[in-house]
Order: C-alpha cells, then sequence, then structure tokens
C-alpha cells in the first residue's frame, strides 16, 4: 500500500474527532490542518501527543494468554490467541446456549468495527448480548431525542450554527476542558453579540466564560428546565404559532411546568429566583436559542426527562428546526454518534434501525445473507450485562473491545468482580489496561493512524481516517480478528478484514434506515471532508440541519414530553450528607488507559483529587493537598483534596480518570434511567473524612 509522506485523519479522542496531518518522516508529531471546518486547525494537548501512544514499551505488540485462572499472562501467538478464543466460545456456547456468549463494545471504535462487532454477536455467537460504553455516555440524550424528534443525532446542526444564535445553554457540559477546540465557538458567539448560560453545580473554566452561571444542586436540572419553561410560559414568551403548527402535547406539558413555580425549584435546585427569571427573560427573548446538555444533566436515573424538559423549553419558544436553534447533545467518546447507529447496541441493528422491527430485520437479514427469524432480540444493557458477568443466566464468556469498564463502570469494584467470575474474558485493546489485567486473553489491535476507517462525529459528520503509520508486526485490526474468529466458528463468508469493503456493506444495511449512510462512500468523505447522514444517494447532498421542513415523526410533529421532577435514586442523609459529582479533566480522557501513559498529560494531571468548598473543608479539619477518603454505599476512594470556592459547599467533585486507591467509580450509583438504561454517574450520596496520609 503506497502512502503520501504526510496524510490527512483525525483526532482518536473526543467527538470533535478534529483534522489533523501525520508526517511517516516524523511520525511522533502531528501537524495542524486548517481546511477542517470543524476544529479549522486548532488542536488540544490529548490531540497533539495522541502519537505517543502507538511508541514500542507503551502500547502492546502481541498476544497474550493466562494458562491457567489467576496465573500470569504470558506472550503466545496469534494462531495460539485466536484458537484459545474460539475454543472457550464454542464451549460456552455449546454448554450454556449462546446467550451465555457476550460482546462489549466501545465508543471510541470505527463504524465498520461496530457494524462487523455487532454482525459478529448476532450471526457468528446468535448472541442477544452485545451493548457498549457509550451506553454511559449517550443514551439518555439520544432516549430523549428519539421521543421528541423520532430521529436521534446528536446535533441536529453544525457547530458552525453556534455563534450565530442569539442564546446558548450548556447544561452539565464543560467544553474548556472536555474539547478545547470548541471554546473558539463560544468566543464567537459572544463577539456576535450572543448570550451564553451556562448550568453547573461547579464554576467550570467554561462557567467562566459565561453571561450567567446558574449552580443548581446536582440533581437539580429537570426541575430548572421546568422552572424555566414555567416563567417562559407566565411571561408570555410562547411561540404560540409555532406550538400550534409544528408540535403535539403542549397541553400536557405546560400543565406539567406550572406545576414547577419559581419559589419551588429554588428549594430544589438551590438557585435564587432572580436568576431564573434572568435565565427564561435572556433564552426567550433571544431571536434565536441553543440549548447543549453534556453528561452532567443526562447521566442521571432521570437523565431521559431531564433532557426531554429542555427539549420541551426549545419548543415552547420555537426555537427548533430552524437555522441557529435547537437542542443538542454534546457527545462524549469519538464514534459515539456512530457506535450506536450500527449494531453494537443492545437493542438496535444497523442505520439506527430497531431490533424488534420485523421490516428492519428483514432488510438487515437480507444484507446478511441470513434468516430474519435467526436474529437473536434485544439483549441486556450494559450495566446490566456487566451486573450479570459469571452469574446464573448470565454471561459466561465476554469478549471486549474498546473498553475498560474496571474504571469506567459504576460501581467499579462490583463490576471487577463479575469480570473475574467469568469462564472467559477476551480484551481487544491498545494498551493493557486495568480491564485487559483481568483478561484470559489480550489481543493487541491497531489504532487510529494504522488503519483506514470512519467515524461519525458530535454533528452527524461522517468522516474518514486514513492509515498514516505502519503498526508493529505483532499487531491486527479488530477486523481481521474478527474475520480469524467467524472463520474458526465456521463462517467463512461475510467478514472482509478491509474496512472500506465493510463500509460498502455498512452502506446497504443502512439505507433506507434512519441513520441513511446508502449515499457516503470514502471518496465521497475525502473529497468533501466529511458528509452529514442522512444521505440516502450519491446525488443528495446530505443533511447538515435536520428538521426544517418536518421533524422524524409519524406526523412530522415534534412531541412535548409531561415530565415532573422527582428525587435522584440516592439523596444525602445522615449518614452519607454530602453529593458526589464526577467528571473530567483537561489533560485526560475517559478512564485514563491511554492519556495516562503520556507523560506531558500526567505532569499536566498527575492524579485524582477530591475538590471540596473551603467551608466544607474548615467544617471537616480537612487541609489543602492533604488525603481525603470519600466513602458511599458502594465503596471508599482516597485522594489529595482541593479546596475550591468554585464548588458548592453541598457538594465534592472527583474527576473518573484514575485507578486504584482513587477510582472514583468506587463510590458510584449504578441506579438505571427506565427509558435508556443510563446510570446515575453524576450523582451519589457520600460522606468524606481526613484521613492520615
Amino acid at each position: 500500500m503506497t502512502r503520501t509522506a504526510a496524510t490527512d485523519t483525525h483526532c482518536p479522542y473526543c467527538a470533535l474527532q478534529c483534522g489533523m496531518r501525520l508526517d511517516r518522516a516524523r511520525p511522533g508529531e502531528v501537524l495542524e490542518r486548517p481546511e477542517f471546518p470543524v476544529n479549522r486547525g486548532a488542536l488540544c494537548a490529548k490531540g497533539r501527543t495522541a502519537p505517543a501512544l502507538l511508541a514500542r514499551g507503551v502500547r502492546l505488540d502481541g498476544p497474550l494468554l493466562r494458562d491457567a485462572p489467576g496465573g500470569p499472562l504470558r506472550a503466545a501467538s496469534w494462531p495460539e490467541a485466536l484458537d484459545r478464543v474460539a475454543a472457550g466460545l464454542a464451549r460456552t456456547r455449546a454448554e450454556h446456549g449462546p446467550d451465555a456468549v457476550g460482546v462489549f463494545g466501545g465508543g471510541g471504535l470505527t463504524n465498520e468495527k461496530a457494524y462487523l462487532l455487532g454482525k459478529f454477536a448476532r450471526v457468528v455467537l446468535g448472541t442477544a448480548n452485545i451493548d457498549y460504553n457509550g451506553r454511559f455516555c449517550m443514551s439518555s440524550a439520544a432516549a430523549a431525542h428519539r421521543r421528541a424528534f423520532g430521529l436521534d443525532r446528536g446535533l441536529p446542526f453544525p457547530l458552525a450554527d453556534v455563534p450565530h444564535t442569539g442564546c446558548l445553554v450548556l447544561v452539565g457540559a464543560n467544553p474548556a476542558e472536555t474539547m478545547p477546540p470548541a471554546v473558539r465557538y463560544l468566543r464567537e458567539l459572544r463577539e456576535n453579540g450572543g448570550r451564553l448560560i451556562v448550568v453547573d453545580p461547579r464554576r467550570t473554566r467554561t462557567a467562566e466564560l459565561a453571561d450567567l452561571h446558574l449552580q443548581p444542586r446536582p440533581g437539580g436540572d429537570l426541575a430548572l428546565a421546568l422552572g424555566l419553561l414555567h416563567l417562559v410560559i407566565a411571561d408570555g414568551l410562547v411561540d404560540e404559532e409555532f406550538v400550534e403548527r409544528r408540535t403535539t402535547g403542549f397541553d400536557a406539558a405546560r400543565a406539567s411546568a406550572m406545576a414547577h413555580w419559581p419559589d419551588r425549584v429554588e428549594r430544589i435546585t438551590g438557585v435564587p429566583e432572580h436568576q431564573l427569571r434572568e435565565a427564561a427573560r435572556m433564552f426567550g427573548e433571544a431571536s434565536t436559542a441553543i440549548v447543549l446538555t453534556a453528561r452532567g444533566a443526562e447521566q442521571h436515573s432521570k437523565g431521559t426527562d431531564t433532557v426531554g424538559a429542555w427539549i420541551d423549553l426549545c419548543l415552547a419558544t420555537g426555537n427548533c428546526g430552524r437555522p441557529y436553534a435547537g437542542y443538542g447533545c454534546l457527545t462524549g467518546q469519538g464514534n459515539g454518534q456512530g457506535g450506536r447507529e450500527h449494531g453494537q447496541k443492545a437493542d438496535q441493528l444497523p442505520g439506527y434501525r430497531s431490533i424488534e422491527d420485523p421490516a428492519a430485520r428483514r432488510h438487515v437479514a437480507a444484507v446478511w445473507g441470513v434468516d430474519p427469524d435467526n436474529l437473536p432480540g434485544p439483549g441486556r444493557s450494559a450495566y446490566e450485562l456487566l451486573d450479570g458477568l459469571g452469574q446464573p443466566g448470565g454471561v459466561r464468556a465476554l469478549l471486549l473491545a474498546g473498553s475498560n469498564p474496571a474504571v469506567s463502570a459504576p460501581d467499579a469494584g462490583h463490576v471487577s468482580q463479575r469480570l473475574r467470575a467469568l469462564d472467559l474474558l477476551v480484551v481487544a485493546d491498545l494498551v493493557l489496561s486495568e480491564t485487559a489485567r483481568l483478561a484470559d486473553v489480550v489481543l493487541p489491535v491497531t489504532q487510529w493512524a494504522e488503519e483506514d476507517g470512519t467515524t461519525t462525529n458530535l454533528e452527524g459528520r461522517v468522516i474518514l481516517r486514513r492509515r498514516a503509520l505502519d503498526p508493529p508486526e505483532g499487531v491486527r485490526s479488530e477486523l481481521w480478528v474478527l474475520r480469524e474468529l467467524a472463520a474458526r466458528l465456521g463462517v467463512v463468508e461475510g467478514f472482509p478484514a478491509e474496512a472500506e469493503a465493510v463500509f460498502e456493506e455498512l452502506r446497504r444495511a443502512s439505507a433506507g434506515g434512519d441513520a441513511d449512510y446508502a449515499g457516503i462512500d470514502y471518496a465521497r468523505i475525502a473529497a468533501e471532508d466529511g458528509v452529514f447522514w442522512p444521505c440516502p444517494t450519491p446525488e443528495h447532498p446530505g443533511t447538515p440541519r435536520l428538521f426544517l421542513d418536518r421533524f422524524a415523526t409519524p406526523d412530522g410533529r415534534a412531541r412535548f414530553a409531561a415530565v415532573t421532577h422527582r428525587p435522584a435514586a440516592e439523596e444525602p442523609c445522615e449518614e452519607y450528607p454530602l453529593y458526589l459529582t464526577t467528571g473530567r479533566v483537561l489533560a485526560q480522557y475517559q478512564s485514563g488507559a491511554q492519556t495516562r501513559r503520556v507523560a506531558e498529560l500526567n505532569a499536566a494531571a498527575p492524579g485524582p483529587y477530591v475538590e471540596l468548598h473551603p467551608g466544607l473543608a474548615a467544617r471537616l479539619g480537612i487541609a489543602d493537598g492533604r488525603p481525603v477518603a470519600v466513602t458511599s454505599r458502594r465503596g471508599r476512594a482516597v485522594a489529595p483534596a482541593r479546596i475550591s470556592g468554585a464548588i458548592r459547599p453541598d457538594t465534592v467533585f472527583m474527576p473518573f480518570h484514575w485507578a486504584g486507591a482513587g477510582r472514583a467509580n468506587s463510590l458510584t450509583n449504578p441506579a438505571l434511567d427506565p427509558v435508556s438504561r443510563m446510570p446515575e454517574f453524576k450523582l451519589c450520596a457520600v460522606r468524606v473524612e481526613a484521613v492520615d496520609a
């Protein structure tokens, strides 16, 4: 394969999928790519240092396997490792049935990998039990999006619309630390005269940019949105013509909102009434307005209803289905959008089709050359799948790719125990993550700069990663691994190892679905710097803005959600009197399995900490920098105190990037949203105390 000296590709981290350029002559150096429209050349420290993960001695360079439970991992050849995996999967399936075999994917996998992983689970293994860690990121926003609009795409408009809106509300989002190149859009918004409202229990770097910072208690976002809708209605700021022409269900939503009057909302959220009124005026009187939510609002046992309430605010003011207005979700993982569109989610088939829809099953089965009656139905959601590992009726052999649930899952101590209880754990990854250390077989796989493949960024823009560097000799792609395993399990056709061949099949499988990629191919993506789905034919221009003429519901109207505030699954009490909320920091990413191996990033963010208010610290006798223990009903974490007036006095914050004693997810609550099955990462009750060094 001939490659030019400099190759255009994309960052492997967040959902901006920033454009960058790699030079084969200088493989450790990232070059700017200013013509890519999303980041326009800007890169954060994670993107600039991404090639450091590909160096020898940092990443895995050959398969590993364990000869006996509890024994050490040793080097193995690819044939030996694959034979072990295939034999274990076949044995488990024969002895316990196909649903005793499971697959767990990741939101960083390319569209091709996500697609083929879902096909492998359903065609080769015959299991219903496949899900992915995107369930922990996007599922509540996706469920609310589909309920309101009939279609889920993180942003139904391009990021370039943001600077041109009149008012932007960021709810539980901190892009200044999670996706720094996007901050230019916030600055351009302010330069254009737009107003910025940030909703967050902490005064983050993003909140510092805001015209108005609302600082609710964790779990208060639903009540806050309903309170703002109440005020918009009371102040006569409803767009009656839009509501009448393009929506249904407003009367019920209005009745629910009117039960959330300002004094009540202030008592629930802690946000002063005068700030509520100011925010309602800023939003309701703006010529156009946008609401963007992220994990702070969504990772709750009521996350779907919370997002639904913010969508209601947009609908009531006519801020949907027109340029520079609408609701959107800031997708977290690099391919969190595409990862949930093409089949690695428990309830979906490629093209964002429901696995329970007979027509969808027939279409996909025809592409795959199988009987639709032989396709399994929906399986367990991500946490439910992990919770049942090694249990009667649960998964006993698990193939896991691109995820690190031993650090990233809620109640991570329990999840680690369940991973250890498996008869067979197979992990495909770049590095020996905490989850990979528990595996029976570890398969080293290629990464972003070493392979071709597509991802879909937070705007719904399908983009193309190009192979710029050669992987180590002992490393293979997941596509190759799936082909080899399928052949060993008796399926010798339908699993190409070349990414473009997989994408061509994905196009056919997605055709006619909500996420229709049929009109997109590699050449077009490269020529246009990405193509927005849906794009049903090669002649179609793609769809940067959804819903301009109609929503994707049967009647073309958006649906209001008549929701009401309810407490979190776990509120503070006498024994656990404080709120814990979790999140990310600028220099680390997700479970930290990759970024914790980069010296520059570790120097900037070397370890976990517990952020707490000076008043709380004084009351508990805690000094800055001294170790503190945070204890919940599920576990205990210890990390240095970081005393800051940026956080509420009733709340403590921990970043979740680290394993070991400072693992924040040792504490978090796996209570699930009843619709999205999203765990309640962002709120649990804890106590905090000083400990000896």
